[in-house]
């Protein structure tokens, strides 16, 4: 098993979770992070840090299109083990539908 972050970090981008991942399996894109599921030990400590309830575990229903999307861009984008600001828009974005299809970017962020 594996965790992976789903659409509601998309245009949120909340990095709590990154500072307690004992392995540093998260990876950054301009507007949301990603975990590497290859690297991810199921530790489960990132989940209950995340303030918009993004990461998810992979037994839950319909996760499989997110596996492969975290496992694509943690391949392209670079690692992030520190925590960061959120978006500026985060609070408003966070809990909107269809993030993925109206502000999901394939740009790398800055890592650390």
């Amino acid at each position: 098993m594996t965790y992976v972050v789903t659409d509601n970090c998309i245009a949120c981008k909340y990095t709590d979770c990154v500072e307690v991942c004992p392995v540093d399996c998260f990876y950054e894109g301009e507007n949301m992070l990603v975990i590497h599921p290859d690297e991810c030990i199921d530790c489960g400590v990132c989940e209950p840090e995340c303030p918009a309830d993004a990461i998810r575990p992979d037994t839950e229903p319909a996760m499989e299109s997110w596996v492969e999307m975290n496992r694509k861009y943690a391949e392209l984008w670079p690692v992030l083990t520190v925590r960061k600001e959120p978006l500026p828009d985060a609070t408003e974005r966070d809990g909107e539908k269809d993030k993925l299809s109206k502000y999901f970017s394939e740009a790398p962020g800055e890592g650390n």
